[in-house]
């Protein structure tokens, strides 16, 4: 119930199945929002809701019954492990994607709203992306610098909430009536967005607003460069652990299928492609590690490069 290997037909048009149905599952969620034609074809998107729900219902209790041949130790107790794999993220994403469905049964919900709820669905394609297990790794791994970063955004907002209402309050009573209503003004002009809906009329509060939008422009940077850094460096930190796979694999100085095939399925978790991955290889070889085999992605003869550099 893996990702599937190209090579393995019926896992690899599983994960294409699965992953058509997910999009078709998108699709209908914004068409079925359309008034004229969930009138019309109401029932045809209800039928396949059924079969969508009844397909991902199976794919999750085969992931949960199989989840103890989990490469992992700590998944391989009948009971424990897959408590335990139900609190994983794609568990989690996974149970999401139905319980709008199974809701629907039990309380009484706005449809409206569970239709929305059903776009959660989309995100069941992360275990088919690499970007995004790498995205998801880059949030792990700057929970916390994220955390400061935000928390010292919701203090600039608070600050400027105040400040604002302090200034504007008696010259605009109706748009700063209180605190929590400028809460509106300062994300809009931290944001640099600036709707125009709201906006400062005494001198302080101009001159309170332009220093705010300065200070907002490096604040909501902040974020997104902590982001662009992480990114680069787990990408990094791939290359680098599948450079230490390759060293290790040709240590010997002969790259067997089976180390081939070892080589193959990293590349693929790690989310690196076939052209990186191969230059990688080709590197490696160049360093000085000489050996008589063919590259594990592409087939080509690695020692032919050398020989033609002799």
């Amino acid at each position: 119930m893996d990702v599937g290997r190209k090579e393995d037909k019926e896992s690899f048009f599983f994960d294409v199945f699965i992953i058509t149905l997910i999009s078709l599952n998108v699709l209908a969620v914004i068409l079925e929002s359309v008034a004229s034609l969930h009138a019309v074809y109401k029932d045809y998107f209800y039928a396949f809701e059924l079969i969508s729900v009844g397909v991902f219902t199976i794919e999750l209790l085969f992931r949960i019954w199989t989840t103890v041949e989990n490469p992992d130790p700590e998944y391989h107790h009948p009971l424990w492990g897959r408590l335990k794999y139900l609190f994983t993220i794609t568990a989690i994403i996974d149970i999401l994607a139905i319980l709008p469905f199974y809701m629907g049964f039990l309380i009484a919900v706005d449809l409206r709203f569970m239709r929305v709820l059903r776009l959660l669905r989309v995100f069941k394609l992360t275990r088919y992306s690499s970007a995004m297990t790498i995205m998801i790794a880059v949030f792990r791994q700057e929970a916390r610098a994220f955390g400061a970063a935000l928390f010292v955004l919701l203090l600039l907002m608070i600050f400027s909430a105040s400040m604002i209402f302090l200034f504007e309050h008696k010259a605009q009573p109706d748009v700063f009536s209180n605190i929590p209503n400028a809460m509106w003004w300062a994300v809009i002009t931290l944001t640099t967005v600036g709707f125009g809906d709201a906006y400062p009329i005494t001198p302080m509060g101009k001159l309170f607003g332009a220093a705010i939008s300065v200070v907002g422009i490096g604040m909501v940077a902040l974020p997104a460069g902590i982001l662009a850094s992480a990114f680069s460096e787990q990408l990094h930190i791939r290359r680098q652990q599948y450079r230490d796979k390759v060293a290790d694999a040709l240590s010997d100085g002969i790259l067997t299928h089976k180390e081939a095939e070892q080589l193959r399925q990293i590349q693929e978790n790690l989310g690196i492609s076939v052209e990186e991955a191969r230059t990688i290889m080709e590197h490696s070889v160049k360093g000085g590690l000489h050996f008589y085999a063919t590259c594990p992605h592409c087939g080509k003869s690695l020692q032919d490069g050398k020989d033609d550099h002799a």
